[in-house]
């Protein structure tokens, strides 16, 4: 499915106008203003395929994250370009450090690790890992999994879980390979988070079991850009407010799921 980017109102602008500008001499200013990539432009690393959050339809990167986002930008007055970067170097922070984007928006979740890279926005949506299985196949919980080959994401928490299991981890680039790989026999079972293993639950694919992990995704971005985590948290208590963040959330997923709260 594909959904416009909203096109939402300026309130939170104001919030930012002592420290924000829209002119090119923004990307030259230090932390702790709005200093964009690309003026008049909000670039964000993302790394489809991940439906709902990000995907390519009609040639465009579209999702929940882009929603989000595309949100965010509007609230500052700017453009929403998506830049499909691998996923290590969003995590990483390595594409955020080298300002090829100004916010990361990936289905990130947060931890301490990545929170010496990165600062993050406030959570916006909750998560749990899932394992994807042949349609019935015998598998049924995580004793299951020994001496399984299990196709996993690199540089994503279902990856560092198998390997915390002491488990048998095939890693892949990204989820469209991972399913790819299930499919052809090269792994027995797929781990990542279950929200985006669902659309695959169809017909020859099944989510066998979930792995309880309660991880929490936010938008990430360079360490000490204060007044882009500052503009990404006004915009997200905004559609919590008014209804947007529930409107999107039951379009991308086709009804409500469960979200993180708002965090101090």
């Amino acid at each position: 499915m594909r959904h416009p980017l909203t096109a939402a109102a300026f309130a939170a602008a104001a919030l930012l106008a002592l420290s924000a500008c829209s002119s090119s001499d923004d990307a030259a200013t230090a932390d702790g203003e709005l200093a964009l990539a690309n003026a008049d432009t909000l670039t964000v690393c993302t790394n489809p395929p991940f439906e709902p959050f990000e995907y390519e339809e009609d040639g465009q990167i579209v999702g929940l994250d882009m929603a989000l986002t595309g949100e965010i930008a509007a609230d500052l007055g700017v453009e929403l370009r998506p830049l499909n970067t691998g996923f290590d170097a969003i995590e990483s922070g390595a594409a955020l450090n080298a300002q090829q984007c100004d916010i990361a928006a990936s289905a990130l979740t947060i931890t301490d690790a990545r929170k010496k890279n990165v600062d993050f926005s406030d959570a916006y949506f909750d998560a749990d890992q899932g394992v994807l299985v042949a349609s019935g196949s015998p598998i049924a919980d995580e004793a299951d999994l020994e001496g399984l080959k299990i196709g996993v994401q690199q540089a994503t928490t279902g990856a560092t879980w198998v390997e915390e299991q002491g488990l048998e981890g095939v890693q892949f680039e990204d989820l469209g390979l991972q399913i790819q790989a299930l499919r052809n026999g090269q792994v027995d079972v797929v781990i990542n988070d279950v929200t985006v293993l669902e659309p695959y639950a169809t017909g020859d694919l099944e989510v066998s079991f979930v792995v309880p992990t309660g991880e929490q995704y936010g938008f990430a971005v360079r360490k000490g850009h204060t007044a882009l985590v500052d503009a990404a948290n006004a915009t997200l208590e905004r559609i919590r407010q008014d209804g947007t963040y529930d409107e999107l959330v039951a379009e991308y997923f086709g009804t409500g799921e469960p979200t993180a709260e708002p965090t101090d």
